[in-house]
């Protein structure tokens, strides 16, 4: 072949690459084909790391703050606990001494019943004593006049 590396004088004419030549350019291309894809997939295998190691951290930031928020929930919920456990002894406190309260007012409005009872009853014995008394004076003053002078 003559005319130039590659390339033979056929009956197409001359400057016509050889079959070899075509095999040597088909392999070049395929292998930088291959080259390229290589290239995109590291590309694409380090972006997906990336894109894993970011949501990783989004998840550990999310977690991270559910937990304070939990935490604090469950606090607040321990001190809800504890205020209502006080207001039950509170409560109980207050309905007991209520009711000494009750006892007392009820003693009280009694002991004027009882004083009024009292009155009634001196009265009554005082209106006996009257009547006793006026029996006695009129029996006196009847022996009295009955009796020879």
């Amino acid at each position: 072949p003559r005319g130039g590396k590659g390339v033979f004088r056929s009956r197409r004419g001359l400057g016509v690459p050889s079959p070899q030549a075509n095999t040597t350019m088909l392999s070049h291309l395929l292998k930088e084909h291959q080259a390229k894809q290589n290239e995109r997939k590291e590309l694409q295998e380090k972006r997906k790391q990336e894109a894993i190691t970011a949501a990783t951290c989004l998840t550990e930031a999310l977690v991270d703050h559910l937990n304070v928020c939990v935490a604090q929930a469950y606090m607040n919920q321990r001190k809800l606990d504890h205020e209502v456990k006080t207001l039950q002894v509170q409560t109980a406190q207050f309905a007991k001494q209520t009711g000494q309260w009750i006892g007392m007012v009820e003693n009280f409005n009694h002991a004027p019943k009882e004083i009024g009872d009292v009155e009634n009853w001196a009265r009554s014995i005082k209106l006996d004593i009257r009547t006793i008394a006026t029996a006695l004076e009129y029996v006196y003053k009847g022996q009295l006049q009955s009796a020879p002078s």
